[in-house]
């Protein structure tokens, strides 16, 4: 029975990045597929596999977890990604997975990455899956230090959290500048602010996420110096990775208070904003109310002797177009209506 394309497994080679066999620090092979590497490994006394992996599928990633012997668990773990920082160690066998964070100018948004690193007793596997970080950068500057590179897989887990740590540094640079923005379209008063508040601050949430283990993890590894005899001059550097990365944990955690504090006073700049919004519309509303009692005022008082003249000036044969009296005495109920209406209006602050 011939196999259906779905059953047809690509062959994790397509996933191999690169691969390389190295005694005392110096590349000595690059072999082209996972059992070649495997078998010229056993084949050689003192010799190391780095072989980094990306993207791969459960079905590609499983025959080289056997092949290695890594661990059921963390296997699951480097197929599933979207882990959080952590570090275990099976057997002989560090199991260890890093977020990158890449800061993009253009979008000032921060981009994140994935690895997965298994270091064993003569092998590094790496597993990524994100396009940072750039481990063939890190292979390079390995390549470039022999001395550093000879002290084994522990130096390139050393390498891979040193690169990935200085890869934060522009990161923690681009949001403080930010936040700096920030801060200034809040006291310009920009309406738009809020909207940039929120979504930085889930970068910065993020970011922490991110950053925030790696002091567990790192010191994890301190504190197994002794046991696993890690060499000297490694420990050095290890525990200035360990440095570098608490100074990052510390700024992101400054940065997360910054931008409370910066939604608190957008809050209330915001409030007062509105509440003098408030009170001019009142205060206007009050003048209108004012123009309309005197408008008011002013009719009611033209409205009485045009009523009366109205009364007087219709076409009937009234008694008082009789009397004598009655021309000035309509002129005078005119004035009397008139002036009383004024003065109590007057009075009453409408006038």
């Amino acid at each position: 029975m011939e196999a259906r394309p779905e059953d047809v497994v690509a062959p994790v080679e397509q996933t191999m990045v690169d691969a390389g066999l190295y005694i005392d620090g110096r590349r000595i092979e690059s072999p082209t597929t996972i059992a070649e590497t495997v078998a010229k490994l056993r084949a050689t006394p003192g010799a190391m596999a780095w072989i980094g992996l990306f993207r791969p599928t459960e079905a590609q990633l499983r025959p080289v977890a056997e092949e290695f012997g890594l661990h059921e668990v963390a296997v699951e773990d480097a197929i599933v990604a979207h882990q959080r920082p952590k570090l275990e160690r099976y057997g002989d066998t560090l199991f260890v997975v890093l977020r990158s964070a890449t800061y993009l100018d253009l979008e000032e948004e921060v981009e994140f990455g994935e690895i997965h690193v298994f270091a064993g007793p003569d092998f590094v596997l790496t597993v990524r899956h994100s396009r940072t970080p750039d481990l063939a950068v890190v292979r390079q500057r390995m390549e470039s230090s022999t001395d550093l590179l000879a002290l084994g897989p522990e130096a390139v887990l050393y390498a891979i959290l040193d690169s990935v740590v200085d890869g934060y540094a522009p990161v923690v640079a681009g949001l403080d500048k930010d936040i700096d923005e920030i801060e200034a379209q809040v006291f310009r008063g920009d309406p738009s602010v809020s909207r940039r508040i929120y979504e930085l601050s889930g970068e910065v949430i993020e970011f922490q996420r991110s950053t925030r283990p790696l002091h567990g993890m790192l010191e994890a590894l301190v504190a197994g110096f002794e046991k696993y005899e890690t060499k000297a001059e490694l420990q050095r550097y290890l525990r200035d990775v360990a440095d570098h990365a608490t100074t990052v944990t510390e700024r992101v955690m400054g940065f997360r208070q910054n931008l409370s504090d910066i939604l608190t006073v957008n809050a209330t700049l915001v409030n007062q904003a509105q509440n003098e919004e408030v009170r001019r519309l009142t205060e206007a509303s009050i003048e209108q109310n004012e123009e309309v009692k005197r408008i008011s005022s002013w009719a009611a008082i033209i409205f009485a002797p045009t009523l009366i003249a109205a009364i007087y000036g219709m076409n009937f044969d009234m008694p008082e177009l009789h009397w004598a009296a009655g021309y000035p005495f309509s002129i005078a109920l005119m004035i009397i209506v008139s002036v009383g209406l004024w003065l109590i209006f007057r009075k009453r602050g409408w006038l």
